[in-house]
């Protein structure tokens, strides 16, 4: 850290990643191995309730300095190393009411962030973020458009070329104009503020803090002073080396109290299969897919609209629906029952307008069921009062041991590693859309997704459709539907997508004597270690996580086919057995080979268009 009489300097500890800070606190650039990656940007706040901060001066410089590894519950690795130079550093007005403001930043190996601190000894509302990126050289982006359910096709375009009158989404992920950097535009820590959406401006983005419902004006009201999100710039060689990325998690508030319960794991599902316009929720009904899951050796079902009493189709939340009584068709604790004695725990699915009036009332009665999660769907805004909705049901499922899954949800912004029984979460355009004509959900778009929306956190994409087509040959169906990929991709999603609840979508008669489903039972959900090995997000993804011994290898390719080469460099000394499932000669067909393979072994793998492989690698002792 460095204090100069223009800008205060921190550098990250490998002297790689730079911010700089501007003594007038009305700027800031990010640099990286030389290279500006974020030029002389603006940044400050704009005050609802009093003017803007103006004329401000440095009063103080705190040095800021961390060290350590911090212990996972159920994620991509087993711990995260959380090692920054930072600084905090207050400015106040020379003149007027000499109010205060401070910075905090911080430089890391694998990127920058900041954060607005106000006092507490004032009431704040907030306009909005002075906040913006300028991006040098007009650079090429993979955007994707904000909506209120954060389920959007990702394109790659350049800055200049993105539409004025649209809100994009994070993250933005970029590359430098020498290629040797590879970034993305994020946020974390949005637990006391909003979130945000980036709007194109001259040569670059302005963040936009979503404003409270009603007050167009107002994003934020504060009794005592403001924490807002951190801006984010992760930042790495590769655009793949941001999956390995800790930054997100890093920068949130850390997990206090034990979440040793946490049981990561797949789950049955009962919704994509059909029953939108199928099978009505019995007891019965719900039996088969517990048998199913016991058979498989998943730990959970997951029961999805329509169980409550009066449910009423799909997205609405009837006053008549009461969600702390099953249908007369269903006895759930009876069902309850039934899966703990096949080792089956249930989860269930609600509507968040039925959740958030009688939130404890809803969540005792599960406890008392033995219900093991909920999943939260339709919330589809990320205002200060919606945040503080997820903050609540965060904090009231931990108290009861209940896992949280939240579907029509805003990306992650690290409320997971504060509490990592909010084990997964949407904000992701997923496997659904395969049901629906109008579902883009193409090999291309997959691939991308481990570049852009998996750098935030877990995304409950929901993969595991086994009637495989390509895109030439895939018809939209609702009741069993179809995907757009082969066999071999529908399993590299389980290594390639970070969800440690992963469901296992499809009908279970679509398992039956499938190839590949015996690799769908073992594969695991959360890592000891996660490896970026080879990939772009415009051609195809080969990824590596390990589980104890275990290594496991997705690769997935968008619409072109290609042969992937996988150095198993990752192994270390011995020798290991890997089995492969790869591209058969229809997009159902797998096929399965084993070979000896060690550490100097490069893997020559060929993936069919719109295709892929799962690999397994086991010590041979």
């Amino acid at each position: 850290m460095a204090l100069a009489a223009s800008q205060i300097i921190v550098a990250s500890p490998d002297k790689s990643a730079e911010i700089r800070i501007a003594a007038d606190g009305a700027s800031y650039s990010v640099q990286r191995k030389g290279e500006p990656i974020v030029a002389a940007s603006p940044m400050g706040l704009e005050l609802a309730n009093a003017a803007d901060f103006s004329d401000l001066e440095v009063v103080d410089v705190r040095k800021q300095s961390q060290r350590r590894e911090i212990p996972l519950t159920a994620t991509k690795s087993k711990t995260a190393r959380d090692v920054y130079n930072g600084v905090v550093v207050t400015f106040r007005e020379k003149t007027g009411a000499r109010r205060t403001l401070s910075v905090e930043a911080r430089a890391a190996n694998e990127g920058v962030a900041f954060r607005y601190l106000l006092p507490k000894d004032a009431p704040v509302v907030l306009k909005a973020e002075k906040t913006a990126y300028r991006l040098p050289n007009d650079p090429a982006c993979e955007v994707s458009e904000y909506g209120g359910s954060h389920e959007s096709t990702w394109a790659l375009k350049k800055i200049s070329e993105l539409d004025r009158a649209k809100l994009y989404d994070v993250p933005v992920v970029c590359a430098s104009a020498s290629g040797r950097t590879h970034y993305a535009i994020a946020q974390s820590g949005i637990d006391a503020y909003a979130s945000s959406g980036l709007v194109p401006v001259d040569g670059g983005l302005k963040v936009r803090v979503t404003p409270l419902p009603g007050e167009k004006d107002v994003a934020i009201k504060s009794a005592a002073g403001l924490t807002s999100a951190w801006r984010v710039v992760m930042m790495g060689d590769r655009a793949g080396d941001l999956i390995e990325s800790p930054l997100i998690g890093n920068l949130a508030t850390q997990a206090s109290g034990d979440f040793s319960w946490v049981k990561p794991g797949k789950a049955a599902w009962d919704w994509w299969s059909g029953p939108t316009a199928g099978e009505k929720p019995t007891t019965e009904r719900f039996r088969r897919f517990i048998d199913f899951a016991a058979e498989s050796g998943f730990p959970y079902f997951l029961i999805d609209a329509g169980w409550p009493l009066n449910a009423t189709p799909c997205c609405d939340a009837d006053p008549k629906t009461d969600i702390t009584q099953s249908n007369p068709a269903v006895d759930m604790p009876a069902l309850v029952k039934y899966a703990d004695s096949k080792g089956v725990g249930l989860i269930l699915w609600a509507h968040w307008k039925h959740v958030e009036p009688r939130m404890a009332e809803v969540l005792d009665t599960y406890q008392r069921w033995g219900i093991k999660g909920v999943k939260v769907d339709f919330m589809e805004r990320d205002d200060q009062e919606m945040v503080q909705f997820y903050v609540r049901l965060a904090q009231e499922t931990a108290k009861r041991h209940l896992l949280l899954d939240m579907h029509g949800a805003f990306p992650p912004a690290g409320l997971a590693r504060t509490y990592p029984n909010y084990i997964t979460q949407e904000g992701v355009l997923g496997l659904e859309y395969n049901k629906f004509p109008w579902g883009p959900v193409t090999p291309g778009h997959n691939v991308k997704l481990a570049y852009t929306r998996m750098l935030l956190g877990p995304m409950d994409y929901t993969p595991g459709g086994f009637r495989n087509t390509t895109p030439q040959t895939y018809v939209a169906r609702e009741v069993m539907p179809m995907t757009r990929t082969t066999r071999g991709q529908a399993l590299a999603q389980y290594v390639v997508f970070d969800s440690p609840l992963q469901m296992v979508s499809d009908d279970p008669a679509a398992y039956e004597n499938a190839p590949g489903f015996d690799f769908l039972k073992a594969v695991p959900t959360a890592w000891d270690e996660t490896r970026f090995v080879d990939g772009t997000p415009e051609s195809h993804v080969v990824l590596a996580r390990r589980k104890g011994e275990t290594w496991y290898v997705g690769a997935m390719t968008n619409e072109q086919a290609r042969a992937v080469a996988i150095p198993l460099a990752f192994l270390g000394a011995g020798t290991f057995k890997a089995e492969i499932w790869r591209d058969g000669a229809g997009p159902n067909d797998v096929e399965h080979v084993v070979k000896s393979v060690s550490s100097r072994d490069v893997l020559d793998i060929p993936l069919s268009a719109g295709g892929g492989a799962a690999i397994a690698i086991k010590p041979v002792h």
